[in-house]
C-alpha cells in the first residue's frame, strides 16, 4: 500500500510541464543518440532522490522553516531561470539538426549534469512540492513502509525521466524542425515560472 501511495503522489507532482522536464525532453530531442542525453536523465533523478530522502527523514522542512533561507532560495531561483529563459531563447536557432544528427543546441555530458542538477536543486516550486506533499505523507509511515514509499517516490523519478528523454528523442527524429520551436517554448516556461515565482515573493 504504501509502495503505491508514494507512485502515485510522486508521479502527480512529476508530470506538470515544468522547468526540469522540459530540459530533459529537449536534450533527448537534441542530442545526436539517446546514450548521449543520460548524463541529464541520471542527474535529475538523483537530484529529484536526494530532496525526495532530505524531506522523507524530515531535514528539508526543518531548514525551510527559516524565513531567510527561503527567501535566498526564491531570489536565486528567479534568476536562475530568468538567466536559463534568455540563454535558451537566445540559443533557439541552433537547435536545428546539422547533417551528422547532431543539434547545435545539445549540450557536452559536463554542462547537461551541471544543467540538471540547476533546473533541479534551484527550483523553489519543485523543492516545496517535495516538502510540502512527499515529506508531509510520508509522515503516516514508519520502518519498512517508508522505505517502501520513499524508494517507489525515487522510481518514478528514474523512469518518468528516462522515458522523458527518449519521447524527446523519438518527437526530434520524427520533424527536426520542431527543435527550435521546443526551444522557444521551453524558454518561455521558465520565463514564466520566474514570474510565479517573483509574484510569490510580493
Amino acid at each position: 500500500m504504501a509502495f503505491w501511495h508514494g507512485f502515485l503522489l510522486a508521479l502527480g507532482l512529476i508530470l506538470p510541464l515544468g522547468v526540469q522536464n522540459v530540459f530533459i525532453f529537449t536534450q533527448g530531442a537534441v542530442q545526436k543518440s539517446y546514450l548521449r542525453a543520460l548524463p541529464a536523465v541520471a542527474m535529475a533523478a538523483f537530484c529529484d532522490a536526494i530532496l525526495i530522502l532530505l524531506a522523507v527523514l524530515g531535514v528539508s522542512v526543518l531548514v525551510l522553516q527559516i524565513d531567510m533561507v527561503r527567501y535566498v532560495l526564491l531570489v536565486v531561483g528567479i534568476l536562475f531561470l530568468l538567466y536559463m529563459a534568455w540563454m535558451t531563447w537566445r540559443g533557439a536557432d541552433k537547435a536545428a539538426v546539422a547533417e551528422d544528427g547532431q543539434s547545435g543546441a545539445a549540450m557536452t555530458w559536463q554542462k547537461q549534469i551541471v544543467f540538471a542538477a540547476s533546473v533541479s536543486l534551484l527550483n523553489p516550486h519543485a523543492i516545496l512540492d517535495t516538502i510540502g506533499v512527499i515529506g508531509t505523507s510520508s509522515l503516516q509511515y514508519d520502518g519498512a513502509e517508508k522505505v517502501w514509499f520513499t524508494v517507489s517516490c525515487v522510481l518514478v523519478s528514474w523512469l518518468w525521466f528516462a522515458g522523458l528523454a527518449m519521447a524527446g528523442r523519438v518527437v526530434g527524429k520524427i520533424n527536426p524542425r520542431l527543435l527550435p520551436v521546443l526551444s522557444r517554448v521551453s524558454a518561455v516556461i521558465m520565463l514564466v515560472s520566474a514570474v510565479y515565482l517573483g509574484i510569490s515573493l510580493l
